[in-house]
């Protein structure tokens, strides 16, 4: 852990500041700071919280102090100083409130409370209810709340909370990758990881990384790199029928489809379906939820991998099979799986049946579910089409409203 003094300095640096410029801004001598930065004068709380102020260091030098010196009055301080901070990011745009959050939390990672886990399981199903904007501003309150928890509590409630807000950035990353912010996707996965890392909980820890790689798959990493970070992933797979577990073998079967490794992810996907019967029944029926793993699930899978890999009469089971199974609210999965079938038929020759199915698919879909999830997995329609078929009109229909 970082002290005080190192992040002081290190925040003064990049703000360009001398010594004597930060204590002119603080009302403390330069050479009180430069003691606290060399580690030969322990700071006070009131040093603490004016460095912050002037350095701007989004509660970073406070987070660090609590840490250091255990200050308990401080940590009241802080849960006050961070739900203060609630107003100025819900009048923040979304991707710069979002980012802010991702930083705070990044410097936080401290403890919680149980009622973390009823408010996780509620976005499960709120992902697939409510609409992007109306779930990134209840996840924006959320993370800032989280926050001032997380920098200001203490054991034992600390791994349940880190659990929380591992699977709250989860969201954010599926979030952003769904609007096509591929950078800003890249760093949610990075916090989601460090704050499952810091948990110490291996489920939380499989199943971010599952579903990072699941998420890769439309976030426009390549193929390898998403073989390259499932292999990542393995060593800290288990045998254990578990959410986590299916996630990450969901992940890799569609990453080694992508790389065109088929018989590889075949025999993935034929592991995913053993491990899948052995769910608890309650796992299984959880079928509204994005932490279940129910049958539709399983069934996605195996479209994307059998679509890949040309394989029309089982892809076409499967793909009914999901068709029956998914919930009213999963709307956009049905059509993705409908695309699968489209792709499906390009690649086997069907070029007129499935380039028309595609259109029907995006023209039947609500627009508020064309996003880039389903833009992405349409794409793979079109560069299934020869290229020397690409001047046919059914092509063409299908192209102008990938780009509209």
């Amino acid at each position: 852990m970082e002290k005080v003094g190192d992040i002081l300095r290190r925040h003064r640096n990049a703000r360009h500041l001398s010594l004597r410029q930060l204590a002119s801004a603080v009302n403390f001598t330069y050479t009180h700071i430069s003691q606290v930065e060399n580690g030969t004068k322990r700071p006070s709380a009131q040093f603490v919280e004016a460095c912050d102020r002037a350095l701007q260091a989004d509660g970073a030098l406070i987070a660090a102090y609590v840490n250091q010196e255990g200050d308990p009055d401080m940590r009241r301080r802080t849960v006050l100083w961070s739900m203060s901070t609630l107003a100025a990011v819900s009048a923040a745009g979304s991707s710069e409130g979002l980012e802010a959050l991702r930083q705070m939390l990044s410097d936080a990672v401290r403890a919680g409370h149980d009622e973390w886990d009823q408010i996780v399981a509620d976005y499960g199903v709120a992902n697939y209810r409510l609409s992007a904007e109306e779930l990134t501003d209840h996840l924006r309150i959320d993370l800032a709340v989280l926050h001032g928890l997380l920098a200001s509590s203490t054991e034992p409630a600390r791994s349940r909370l880190l659990q929380a807000a591992a699977r709250l950035s989860l969201l954010v990353a599926l979030k952003t990758t769904s609007t096509g912010q591929s950078m800003l996707t890249r760093r949610w996965w990075s916090t989601a990881n460090r704050l499952a890392d810091e948990s110490q909980d291996p489920e939380t820890m499989t199943l971010v990384r599952g579903w990072e790689v699941v998420d890769g798959c439309y976030g426009g990493r390549t193929p390898e790199q998403l073989v390259a970070l499932s292999d990542r992933v393995l060593p800290i797979l288990t045998t254990d029928p578990t959410v986590a577990n299916c996630k990450v073998l969901s992940g890799r079967a569609q990453a080694l489809s992508a790389a065109g490794r088929h018989a590889e992810a075949v025999a993935t996907v034929e592991r995913l379906g053993d491990l899948t019967e052995k769910l608890p029944a309650s796992v299984l029926g959880n079928d509204e939820s994005l932490w279940g793993w129910a049958e539709h699930r399983l069934r996605h899978t195996q479209s994307w991998v059998y679509s890949h890999s040309g394989d029309l009469a089982r892809a076409e089971a499967v793909q009914d099979r999901a068709a029956q199974l998914y919930p009213q609210s999963h709307r956009r999965l049905r059509a993705q799986v409908e695309l699968h079938r489209a792709a499906c038929l390009v690649r086997t020759g069907h070029l007129t049946d499935g380039l028309r199915h595609a259109t029907a698919t995006l023209d039947g879909l609500p627009r508020q579910h064309h996003n880039e999830l389903v833009r992405r997995v349409t794409r793979q329609v079109t560069e299934a089409v020869p290229a020397t078929e690409r001047t046919r009109a059914d092509y063409d229909d299908l192209h102008q409203r990938l780009n509209a």
